[in-house]
């Protein structure tokens, strides 16, 4: 199965205080999108503040877009801009970079 990352790539004026408000159900969101291992990795991108970005796996870019649906955060109008980009692993631990680079379990 493919991963996608999502990158948050344009706040609001403010987001770091703005999103305060909404941050509970935006981590439980992700927590639940963890617990079915369709998220591998989210955070924010940091000095400053700006943006965030999170790794999907699934078969297809719909698991990603779920998020973005559900996520508070765009929601509430907190994120201006965002973007889904399939993103191949090549060096990592995957089952699917071990097999790339040639090497066997």
């Amino acid at each position: 199965m493919p991963y996608f990352a999502l990158f948050y790539q344009e706040v609001v004026d403010g987001y770091v205080e703005k999103r305060a408000a909404h941050r509970q159900k935006h981590l439980e969101l992700a927590k639940e999108f963890l617990s079915r291992g369709e998220l591998i990795l989210a955070g924010a991108l940091a000095n400053p503040v700006d943006g965030a970005l999170l790794i999907f796996h699934g078969p297809d870019a719909s698991v990603a877009e779920r998020f973005v649906a559900r996520d508070p955060y765009v929601g509430n109008g907190l994120i201006k801009r965002w973007q889904i980009r399939e993103w191949t692993v090549v060096v990592g631990n995957t089952p699917e970079s071990a097999s790339a680079s040639g090497a066997s379990s």
